[in-house]
């Protein structure tokens, strides 16, 4: 199967949150419990990158950027989400946005992408590895999910353009 990497365009948002409630219904993607409305999804990430895999029209994926605080210390920092739809998952379309997303960062000068992933969402890990991700840190009982602790994995990547890599 072929399929493009484009930006996410506001028509792409029923198949993106389609996407992402399969994600949250996994139960190991995210603290998410249920996707936003259109205009909190908007205004909770970042317009520069912003991105969807797609083949014949329709919407096979996402990745999108968002910041990790207002400060003005922390402008090149953002956090990843990657998501794959669950009949679509195995054909490479997740580490493709990856990618994609990476370079856009790039163009957006940030310079740090950091991702909190499950330690049972084992596929994200490999994934964020393959694309020069590394381990920082592991944060133990971070948050409750459906009355559960779940511990974090908090991996990063320092953009080879600035010199932090």
């Amino acid at each position: 199967m072929s399929y493009s990497i484009d930006e996410m365009a506001p028509c792409d948002w029923d198949s993106v949150r389609t996407i992402y409630e399969e994600g949250i219904a996994t139960g190991d993607a995210t603290f998410e419990t249920a996707a936003p409305d259109w205009e909190k999804w908007d205004s909770s990430h970042l317009r520069e990158a912003r991105l969807v895999a797609r083949s014949d029209g329709e919407v096979l994926g996402w990745a999108a950027l968002s910041r990790v605080s207002e400060r003005c210390v922390y402008a090149g920092v953002a956090e990843v989400s990657v998501y794959v739809g669950k009949t679509q998952q195995g054909r490479g379309i997740g580490g493709a946005l990856l990618e994609a997303l990476i370079v856009e960062s790039e163009r957006s000068e940030v310079w740090t992408l950091q991702a909190g992933i499950f330690p049972e969402n084992y596929s994200s890990i490999v994934i964020h590895k393959k694309h020069g991700f590394r381990e920082v840190g592991f944060r133990k009982r971070l948050g409750k999910l459906n009355g559960i602790w779940r511990d974090v994995l908090l991996l990063e990547r320092r953009s080879a353009i600035t010199g932090l890599g």
